[in-house]
């Protein structure tokens, strides 16, 4: 018996199935590109073995915690918010005793195929064998194959992006540079905590910013500068991407005067909601001005309505699988960054979305025509084998294939990231095994796109 059949994601239809298979073969064990997520740094630069399955699958992933709290299970019992676990066999056996509610999602898919491919488990997760199966990762925790940095390169990862505060001093992106370690890991910029007037603390973090640039943060050009150097910091590392977690698209294109009023009542922590999402967007603008001058490629995601669940945001703080999406409008609200920005092919901006009803009227549309920009890929809620498919189907006709940027995992789970980038090949040989069987591509052609949307494409929009 195995977990994972070798046709999964493959259409039902044998002659389209074949050619999928044709094409997979192609692009199974390239080298993986993971331009944005969110592992660890410390765990490449300390190369310390992961503590237990528990804390290894169960208590970073929020796919897992917010499945297991829909169905009244609190983050308390799954350990989220402890350091260290008290009981962490306890707590996978929760989540052996709950594994059945994970049917038909991605998240099955991706543990199934960690359990599998990386310790060689091939009967289900099911309460009787939770014992098992811990005691089984463990022992391989303990190898030195399964440390951080072999697991890396067991991975056949070529770049790691992390997602990184411009407040992080970046310690321990600086030890994996020193280190003998060859693996390539970098920082992204993200600068949320000084951008979004909504952030905790921002006031406070706009202190900080001008302390450790020695900028004057308290002066609408003390602050950009300071941003600027910091983003040259980042970029001695290697970074080569920005990242904008904003809850709208909105971008504005104030003058300078008009600019540095905004920013005075934003820095002394007045504004009302209008000024603070005018800022906002403003700082987009100013984003990618920056980026024009120091190269750095420009990612949004907007439209998540972040930490929705007050109660647990107030007991946990953030990022614990509270967010849900919203609509989400781009023609109007990019406009004022485009009229300035849009035509600089030297600028690349990168957007997500969680509203796929922008994908074919509005998404699409705008990359197949502005030089600047460049679709993300399925992200998020539908970083799934649905999700990635409708995509493709929405985009493709409008924008192409190379006005996409490949795939990336977003992920907080290390072990998930083979699976993930594997279910995106899958998807994506799939969808061009159905153009070749209705003789829309040549199958000579479909192995051309599948090689740049699992690759190529990642590596050129991210500059890697």
């Amino acid at each position: 018996m195995t977990l994972l059949d070798e046709n999964r994601l493959f259409p039902s239809e044998p002659n389209a199935r074949a050619v999928a298979r044709r094409l997979y073969t192609n692009v199974r064990d390239l080298p993986i590109i993971s331009p944005h997520g969110h592992a660890e740094p410390r765990w490449f630069a300390e190369d310390e073995p992961f503590p237990d399955p528990a804390q290894l699958f169960v208590v970073p992933d929020h796919y897992i915690s917010r499945m297991l709290y829909s169905r009244g299970i609190s983050l308390e019992q799954l350990g989220v918010g402890s350091t260290p676990l008290e009981d962490p066999r306890r707590i996978w056996r929760i989540f052996a005793e709950n594994y059945y509610l994970f049917r038909g999602t991605p998240t099955r898919l991706w543990l199934d195929f960690a359990f599998q491919e990386l310790f060689g488990l091939d009967t289900r997760l099911k309460p009787l064998n939770a014992d098992a199966y811990y005691d089984a990762i463990m022992d391989k925790l303990k190898a030195p194959g399964f440390r951080p940095r072999a697991l890396f390169e067991r991975f056949r990862i070529e770049v790691l992006a992390t997602t990184d505060s411009p407040l992080d001093s970046l310690p321990y992106h600086e030890t994996v540079r020193r280190s003998a370690f060859k693996g390539r890991i970098i920082p992204t910029f993200r600068p949320d905590p000084v951008v979004d007037p909504d952030f905790p603390n921002f006031v406070e973090n706009l202190g900080s910013l001008g302390q450790m640039t020695h900028a004057d943060t308290a002066s609408w050009q003390g602050y950009l500068s300071a941003l600027r150097q910091r983003r040259m910091e980042f970029k001695a590392l290697g970074c080569t991407a920005t990242d904008h977690g904003h809850p709208t698209a909105a971008t504005a294109d104030l003058g300078v005067d008009s600019a540095a009023l905004l920013y005075q009542k934003i820095a002394s922590g007045a504004g009302d909601q209008a000024e603070r999402e005018l800022f906002r967007a403003q700082m987009l603008t100013e984003m990618a001005a920056m980026s024009l001058d120091d190269g750095l490629v420009m990612q949004i995601h907007p439209g998540s309505f972040r930490n929705h669940n007050a109660r647990l945001f107030e007991r946990f703080g953030r990022d614990v699988g509270a967010d849900i999406p919203m609509p989400t409008n781009y023609v109007q609200a990019l406009h004022p960054l485009l009229k300035r920005f849009g035509n600089e092919a030297g600028l690349t901006l990168i957007v997500f979305t969680l509203d796929e009803s922008t994908y074919s009227r509005e998404l699409a549309p705008l990359a197949g025509h502005y030089p600047c920009l460049r679709l993300g890929p399925a992200w998020w809620f539908h970083d799934s084998p649905e999700g990635m498919m409708r995509f493709r189907e929405y985009t493709t006709e409008t924008a192409g294939f190379y006005n996409t940027v490949g795939f990336n995992d977003d992920t907080r789970a290390f072990l998930s990231i083979p699976a993930r980038h594997d279910v995106a090949r899958r998807v994506d040989c799939s969808f061009l095994a159905r153009l070749v069987v209705e003789h829309r591509i040549d199958e000579d052609e479909a192995g051309e796109i599948a090689s740049e949307l699992a690759y190529e494409l990642a590596r050129k929009a991210y500059r890697l």
